[in-house]
């Protein structure tokens, strides 16, 4: 009887070590975070930095305004899933942006352009992060060559694979 108490002891024992080794869902975040690493979607600041401006009227903008024009590269991305890293920047309290720099430095302080920052749409909305936060993400690249009012950049369906 004491033996078989002993080994139900161990066996349960080792089940909780495993399990607290390797809790649920990490493992599948990892393997897709290193996935689509290996797949070559990892976007970077300097590709999106690659980017020209074309004068044009608009109908809010009669004058003209600068349109972005996309490169070929990021143009193959629209719509497909991706890595992204960056500092977090709060919008309001409920939307953030993605930026290549922390708050003080950012695109709003005049210290950078448009292409500096991405919108984020998250998969599962409503977490709490912090200002200047630095994460990776991975979600579906979207850009925008149409609206100056939104960002030219977007990452939707956006879950934190690396905080």
């Amino acid at each position: 009887m004491r033996k078989t108490f002993l080994l139900a002891s161990l066996i349960i024992s080792g089940f909780l070590l495993v399990s607290m080794a390797s809790p649920l869902g990490t493992v599948s975040t990892t393997n897709t975070a290193t996935t689509a690493l290996a797949s070559g979607d990892t976007l970077t600041w300097k590709l999106l930095a690659q980017i020209k401006y074309l004068k044009k009227p608009s109908k809010d903008y009669p004058e003209g305004v600068m349109f972005p024009v996309i490169n070929p590269t990021l143009k193959a991305k629209n719509a497909k899933p991706i890595l992204m890293s960056g500092f977090i920047i709060p919008i309001d309290n409920k939307t953030y942006a993605l930026s290549k720099n922390v708050f003080a430095s950012c695109f709003f302080c005049g210290q950078a352009g448009p292409e500096t920052i991405m919108g984020i749409k998250f998969k599962n909305p409503g977490m709490k992060l912090k200002t200047d936060q630095y994460v990776t993400l991975q979600g579906n690249f979207r850009y925008n060559d149409a609206d100056v009012d939104d960002w030219i950049y977007h990452i939707e369906n956006a879950v934190i694979v690396s905080k």
